[in-house]
């Protein structure tokens, strides 16, 4: 995740697009000259109330100082003029046209398209196919010529000719000659649109229609459809893979082995999990993960030995992925989430899709019905003579009195656009490869391409004309964008290279970051009294760790495990009983496991260097500096705040 959608994504929570109003609009507080009504701060304060944990934001007064802070922040962001950078513009471009989509949805074929698509992900099809390429822009006779190489393709797969044996023969997918068409599984949103539909409408063991898309033409055959795997929950145990300046390259295999060994002994996954797996995150928690589907991990080993386990509780054995060698644990399996829970998924996914061409041709046809607009027929028909066969070569230019013609073209409302606009966008379209002929259908469909390009940035130039929401929205984007650029070049860099206020801030604050109690320590443990007793006497002596397993654990049986390293007082891996003392522990017994220490250095509770502790103490310093700044520019702006406004917004707002 970058950062800035991060703290976008943080700065909302403060001024989000929130539309409840209040029932009149007055000034609320000024800063400077500039007047902020009571419309604004009600609103965004409704829309927080149930997102902010902090219950000292709900409370009014607070939230007003938060607000005042925020505002005094966007004004001195202007007052340095960080509006007019050209990346804060160009973000902000950005932000708005993503914002935008929204407003160029169709809600009913969106929800039939939104539909189709669950129902589709509850299967995951394996098909095979032949395809013809043709470019989507060929001329009439190279299409004509495709499709009766596919036709009779498909004829002879109707006749039962063997369909693989076709793939590999008549195929012109590149991929053809080794995998003889078969695509493997897949399931919606994994194929273009048109291709999937073509899938999903065959019957299993039958062979598609004739299908076009943008690389030709295909015929598919379904050779399977099974159900979709859904998501699971598992657990693992990892070992990291060595490092390149490691001595000993089979170290991490050994260790996963071992440990395997200990739970066919019958010794607990989580216990193990917890004492040696090196994924932190996971192994106090007994090497839990959270749910995933299919293709959310970063390694497609994993995911294929979790899917494959059967039951809960089932175990694999050790695998390796790019990451190291792994044992994992079924807990659960998930069946796919409700249509409500992947709705925006489904949504985005459409948007990037084949299918959006349906939503775009709604959006269009009710653009014209919405809109009223003018063609200028004179200007149209000067405009065509002007372009030229060589149009269909891509060698065609504008001429000489093209260069000054201001004639108006198309009037939508009261915009008018000129017909050098239409010429444009004609030269622009010389690369699509068009071949529509006579020229003169081919300008009357160009014109009509126009057209709709032209309603659309009309609606999208009036978005905050037409759509209060959206105006809101945009304008605490405006706000935010400006705020994270002020907040990087006052704190957050200034927080990273002021080593003397770092170093003063960590002085004043050392004992809010403390290393608790800590040993060097050895610990080792077995499930077997017996063999823990031997470990102890050869711990005595001063035997090696490696040496102490290399002597216990014989015919392929792992009775010990050591573990060495710094533990501190509460880590997981540390058994409870331990002393914090120099020395060798008596046995102890925690849960199935008989346990020895043997602690060669105590620790005492202490202060962490400033390296220790650097990331939470920046993190610290940054705040630190926000409260400060927010003092500094309370001074520096004139702030007032109409107190009997704000007595009667907090009625309104608290009974």
């Amino acid at each position: 995740m970058s950062i800035k959608p991060f703290f976008l994504g943080l700065f909302l929570l403060v001024a989000a697009a929130g539309f409840g109003q209040t029932n009149t609009k007055e000034v609320l507080f000024t800063i400077n000259d500039k007047a902020y009504d009571t419309d604004e701060f009600a609103r965004v304060y409704k829309k927080n109330l149930d997102l902010v944990k902090d219950e000292s934001q709900k409370d009014l007064n607070q939230y007003l100082e938060l607000f005042i802070g925020y505002k005094l922040k966007v004004n001195k962001a202007y007052k340095l003029g960080l509006q007019n950078s050209a990346k804060y513009q160009a973000e902000l471009k950005s932000y708005r046209n993503q914002l935008a989509k929204n407003y160029f949805n169709d809600t009913k074929i969106t929800e039939a398209l939104i539909e189709e698509a669950y129902n589709r992900l509850q299967k995951e099809v394996r098909a095979s196919h032949i395809l013809i390429l043709v470019d989507e822009n060929a001329t009439p006779e190279d299409t004509l010529k495709a499709y009766k190489k596919i036709e009779d393709i498909v004829k002879r797969a109707n006749n039962g000719e063997d369909f693989a044996v076709l793939a590999e023969q008549f195929s012109e997918d590149p991929s053809a000659k080794e995998n003889k068409g078969d695509l493997g599984y897949f399931t919606a949103f994994r194929m273009v649109y048109g291709f999937e539909n073509a899938a999903y409408n065959t019957a299993k063991g039958k062979v598609s229609k004739i299908t076009r898309t943008r690389f030709g033409y295909h015929i598919v055959k379904v050779n399977d459809i099974r159900p979709n795997r859904g998501e699971v929950t598992v657990a693992h145990i990892m070992i990291l893979k060595a490092k390149p300046e490691d001595a000993d390259q089979g170290k991490p295999e050994k260790t996963i082995n071992e440990i395997y060994q200990k739970i066919q002994q019958g010794e607990k996954f989580e216990d193990l999990a917890k004492q040696f797996s090196e994924d932190k995150s996971s192994s106090p928690k007994g090497g839990l993960l959270s749910k995933f589907g299919s293709g959310q991990l970063s390694s497609e080993e994993f995911e294929e030995v979790a899917f494959s386990l059967a039951k809960p509780n089932d175990i694999s054995k050790p695998f390796q992925s790019e990451f190291g060698w792994h044992i994992v644990k079924l807990i659960e399996k998930h069946p796919i989430r409700t249509m409500s829970e992947m709705k925006m998924e489904l949504e985005n996914k459409i948007g990037k899709d084949d299918r959006s061409k349906k939503i775009t041709a709604s959006l269009n046809e009710k653009l014209r019905k919405k809109y009223t607009y003018k063609k200028d027929t004179k200007v149209y028909a000067q405009l065509a003579k002007w372009i030229t066969p060589d149009f269909y070569e891509s060698k065609w230019s504008q001429p000489e009195a093209a260069k000054d013609y201001t004639g108006i073209l198309l009037t939508i409302n009261a915009k008018k656009i000129e017909g050098k606009k239409f010429l444009d966008f004609v030269d622009k379209k010389q690369k699509a490869g068009l071949k529509v002929k006579p020229l003169s259908l081919l300008i009357d469909q160009l014109y009509e391409q126009f057209l709709d390009e032209q309603l659309t940035s009309y609606y999208d130039e009036n978005l905050e004309t037409e759509f209060p929401d959206f105006a809101y929205v945009m304008d605490e984007y405006r706000d935010g964008l400006l705020l994270f650029d002020l907040m990087e070049k006052e704190i957050w860099e200034r927080a990273k290279t002021d080593t003397v206020g770092l170093q003063g801030f960590y002085n004043s604050t050392k004992f809010n970051h403390m290393w608790k109690n800590r040993v060097e320590a050895t610990i080792l443990s077995s499930t077997k009294m017996e063999t823990i007793k031997k470990a102890l006497a050869l711990l005595k002596k001063n035997t090696d760790p490696q040496a102490i397993k290399d002597k216990l654990n014989v015919d392929n049986v792992v009775n010990i495990m050591a573990n060495t390293g710094k533990f501190e007082e509460g880590n997981s891996a540390l058994p409870k009983a331990t002393k914090f003392e120099v020395g060798i522990s008596d046995i102890f017994k925690e849960g199935e496991y008989y346990f020895v220490v043997k602690v060669d250095k105590v620790l005492p509770a202490a202060v962490k260097t400033l390296d220790e502790c650097r990331g939470k103490l920046v993190n610290e310093y940054q705040q630190y500096l926000e409260q400060r700044w927010v003092d500094d520019l309370k001074q520096e702006f004139n702030v007032k705040v109409n107190q009997d406004v704000f007595e009667r917004v907090k009625k309104q707002l608290h009974p």
